[in-house]
């Protein structure tokens, strides 16, 4: 049986959460890994344990570790919908999948700035992530980490199957496409 994994890629509020339930809802055996709910998760429960030096590196470790279960104790496509923006640990991440018989299918949100802006004005987005910085912030970081070449926008050599949305009008299509790649085996 050929497994996926469908990787999103892209910057705060360009839709990775809302495409990844979405595709979930139409992808009966997957099921998507998704890091705020496990910033969610530490923040409600153990936000003592937490601090701001080390709370990226338990959220990473609780990721990991369902990641590792999901490959090892199901037969279960997955959805991961975390930022990925950082080209060396998407790499790490894609060379795992594949080493483990995976299919990747990688979609990049290369939505433009101001789309973003406006969504991050609107947005009622919960406090759950007890984020010190503003969404603002975190957009301008990222946008920032790109400008100065820290980060480097994804390619189709990073995975067997490559998207951009570059447009909110191509979201529909391009989950139809997603949809029909791994429904035809």
């Amino acid at each position: 049986m050929k497994r996926y994994v469908i990787i999103t890629v892209g910057k705060t509020h360009s839709g990775k959460t809302t495409f990844a339930k979405s595709l979930e809802d139409r992808l009966p055996n997957s099921v998507v890994i998704d890091q705020d709910n496990h910033a969610a998760f530490l923040n409600t429960y153990y936000k003592t344990l937490i601090s701001s030096q080390n709370s990226k590196f338990l959220k990473h470790a609780i990721t990991e570790n369902i990641i590792d279960y999901a490959i090892f104790h199901t037969d279960k496509d997955l959805i991961l919908c975390n930022s990925n923006l950082d080209h060396d640990a998407r790499k790490m991440l894609l060379a795992n999948f594949h080493k483990n018989g995976f299919t990747s299918v990688l979609v990049y949100f290369d939505l433009p700035s101001h789309v973003l802006h406006e969504r991050i004005s609107n947005s009622g987005r919960s406090s759950v992530l007890n984020i010190t910085v503003s969404f603002e912030d975190v957009l301008d970081r990222q946008e920032a980490r790109y400008r100065d070449g820290l980060w480097i926008a994804p390619d189709q050599q990073e995975a067997n199957i490559y998207f951009v949305i570059s447009d909110s009008n191509q979201v529909e299509y391009v989950k139809q496409q997603v949809i029909n790649i791994t429904q035809a085996t």
